[in-house]
């Protein structure tokens, strides 16, 4: 099989766009996965890749060999290295089809206006790892979907049902069951918090923190205890650790 080794191949410039391109991977509906673990996350959870890329050290790899489909696409090192963004590329690959959210209910978190990729992709795979089902987006969130975000999220993403939308509110309007947010300062300490396994969560942007309109969506307002001279948490670091005591509840 003789490999791709021009970034002019429109396969090539195609692959190239769906890993830097939000708005072409939401047309699409496809995103693009990179290294032997994300690919092996979403083997196990069901998602068919619709291609797999691998380049010839890739295919040497045993542990990448054995996720390797008969038809996989050879691609030359220089052009895997144009496709995927990381700095320590793996040799392997994946076009995916974007899982639909579809009908999800359950436990659940709201995101508003998490920029940063690498946090949209921890908050994911603390969601997965703390029994969460389900992760709505607003649409000033980083793209879930992005290679960082799905680098950061460690398989997680393919254990949810993950939807964007334009309409947070009315998401958690529609959600049965305790909504709780987290506020820098003037909420009830975490541990006091009147939480079930079944509540959900709104986390908010790195800086600015949830909107008044969503904050008066909550039902309970928590704050986490810090030592004094901190001023607050990363917010994938925050989301964790409430994901955490609900799940302990």
């Amino acid at each position: 099989m003789s490999a791709l080794t021009s970034k002019d191949n429109p396969k090539v410039k195609r692959w190239i766009r769906l890993a830097g391109d939000a708005r072409y991977r939401r047309t699409e509906k496809r995103a693009l996965i990179e290294g032997p673990h994300l690919l092996a996350a979403a083997l196990q959870h069901g998602v068919r890749p619709l291609t797999v890329l691998v380049t010839e050290e890739g295919a040497a790899n045993a542990e990448i060999a054995a996720l390797l489909p008969a038809n996989a696409v050879l691609l030359g090192k220089g052009v895997f290295r144009a496709i995927v963004d990381s700095d320590t590329p793996q040799g392997v690959a994946a076009e995916i089809a974007i899982p639909d959210a579809g009908k999800a209910t359950g436990n659940t978190v709201f995101l508003e206006g998490v920029q940063d990729p690498a946090n949209v992709g921890a908050i994911m795979r603390s969601a997965a790892a703390f029994g969460i089902g389900r992760v709505v987006l607003d649409r000033a969130c980083a793209d879930p979907w992005s290679p960082r975000a799905l680098r950061a999220g460690a398989g997680g993403h393919f254990a949810l049902a993950i939807a964007e939308t334009s309409d947070l509110a009315v998401e958690i309007e529609a959600f049965k069951g305790t909504v709780a947010c987290t506020v820098p300062r003037g909420g009830m300490p975490l541990a006091d918090a009147p939480l079930d396994r079944g509540a959900a969560w709104i986390f908010g942007a790195e800086g600015s923190g949830l909107s008044d309109g969503i904050i008066r969506r909550a039902d309970v307002r928590v704050t986490i205890p810090m030592a004094a001279g901190t001023e607050s948490l990363n917010v994938a670091a925050a989301a964790a650790i409430c994901l955490y005591e609900s799940f302990c509840r």
